[in-house]
């Protein structure tokens, strides 16, 4: 009865508990979004923004747009130029943990879904602890912790130990959880969280509601005020995505740059990250289409919706030549903002961008609970497949390869 309510719930309706801080960022962005139109810039625009030593949102809005497309080449060389002066020949290596893969959130993309068939899990703290030592031998000192969302099974108190676990072993610690109030991020903070990530996933209201069909994620505002509920809270710094093909993959990353520019000009001592994630097979694929095909001929809502929301996405994938427009659309209006490419994409693709657009990296990944040091048997499923395998120091030796420096850890406390 409950998943039934929140299902019928308005998306853009706050749920009990959660904090709504005061912030206009959320109505710029959208309407920016509603008005962009890519396919009004030309040639001329895009050489204008080329020309330009300070982007402006013009520009950013003309170096994404189809015009910008035979450009690409040139685009990339002042990316590169770009990244070279902001961050040298540095290219940081971290890795996720996955701790968790309970979910309450029917998002109907992931693999974490709550109505999905997997093999549930979530690592208690003397698991916790031999998983982070297993990725501290390889020399890694920076990790990112992750969750289903699942306030039930992942609550803050369980979230901050593994904060504190992970201190012991990593010199940066960020988390990738679900959205919380200021007070909790604080708490988070002095658990030993440095950063977080939140993917807004896409920035089109309608759409996000069609894709979020029950939980806390449905709440489309307060997912988008996370970052600044986590800056309010303490933490050193943020990171943006939205999940590339969910809807306009250009007015998304428009949406997204948009966002990042707002809170950095708000929080101007804050550390801003993009990352680029693009729409990966989950695990349980077959099985939700299958699912989706037998609700056609059924009389749930709730299935239907899952189909109609499955073929909405039919010609909206987006290439490799499209996601490096993106990135260095983002280096070039935010030429001091990190960029973190991820193991949903090629090796190859990977060794390409990094020193280009791209200054953060990840190796020895998996998705799943407990990979790194628990039998094969007993770990929880993964949330999506990933393109590249690669353990750290293949990805180590090809950072060397592109004559770039990787680089494990950038801060120290004192």
């Amino acid at each position: 009865m409950r998943d039934s309510l929140q299902t019928k719930a308005s998306h853009m309706t706050y749920m009990e508990g959660m904090e709504q801080i005061n912030s206009d960022i959320m109505d710029k962005v959208i309407s920016a979004r509603e008005k962009y139109r890519a396919e009004n810039y030309t040639e001329e625009d895009v050489r204008r923004a080329l020309q330009n030593d300070n982007r402006t949102m013009e520009d950013f809005a003309a170096l994404l747009s189809p015009a910008a497309e035979p450009f690409l080449e040139t685009i990339a060389r002042k990316a590169k130029r770009e990244t070279e002066k902001h961050f040298g020949n540095s290219v940081y290596m971290f890795t996720p943990i996955y701790i968790s893969n309970y979910c309450e959130n029917h998002c109907i993309y992931c693999g974490f879904n709550c109505h999905n068939r997997i093999h549930r899990m979530k690592l208690n703290t003397e698991e916790m602890e031999r998983e982070m030592a297993a990725i501290a031998d390889t020399g890694l000192e920076e990790i990112l912790i992750l969750t289903g969302e699942s306030r039930v099974h992942s609550d803050v108190q369980y979230i901050g130990e593994a904060c504190r676990i992970a201190r012991k072993y990593f010199r940066m610690v960020g988390i990738e959880v679900y959205p919380m109030n200021s007070e909790e991020y604080s708490y988070l903070h002095k658990c030993g969280a440095d950063y977080v990530t939140v993917f807004q996933e896409t920035y089109d209201a309608e759409r996000y509601e069609t894709f979020h069909l029950s939980g806390h994620k449905r709440i489309f505002p307060y997912r988008f005020h996370a970052q600044e509920r986590a800056l309010v809270g303490g933490m050193r710094g943020v990171a943006f995505a939205a999940l590339l093909g969910l809807s306009d993959f250009r007015m998304d990353a428009f949406a997204t740059g948009l966002h990042a520019f707002y809170i950095q000009r708000k929080y101007p001592y804050a550390e801003i990250s993009f990352s680029c994630p693009r729409l990966r097979p989950v695990v349980t694929m077959s099985d939700f289409v299958q699912t989706s095909q037998q609700a056609e001929a059924s009389e749930t809502k709730e299935k239907k919706e899952e189909l109609s929301a499955v073929k909405s996405q039919e010609g909206r994938k987006v290439n490799e030549r499209q996601l490096m427009q993106i990135m260095c659309a983002y280096r070039l209006f935010m030429p001091y903002a990190g960029i973190t490419i991820s193991t949903r994409e090629r090796a190859d693709f990977r060794n390409h961008v990094i020193g280009v657009a791209a200054t953060k990296i990840s190796a020895g990944v998996s998705t799943g609970i407990g990979s790194h040091s628990i039998e094969v048997e007993k770990q929880g499923d993964n949330q999506f497949e990933i393109a590249d395998n690669r353990d750290v120091s293949q990805v180590f030796e090809a950072i060397k390869e592109q004559r770039l420096q990787p680089v494990m850890n950038d801060y120290v406390y004192v």
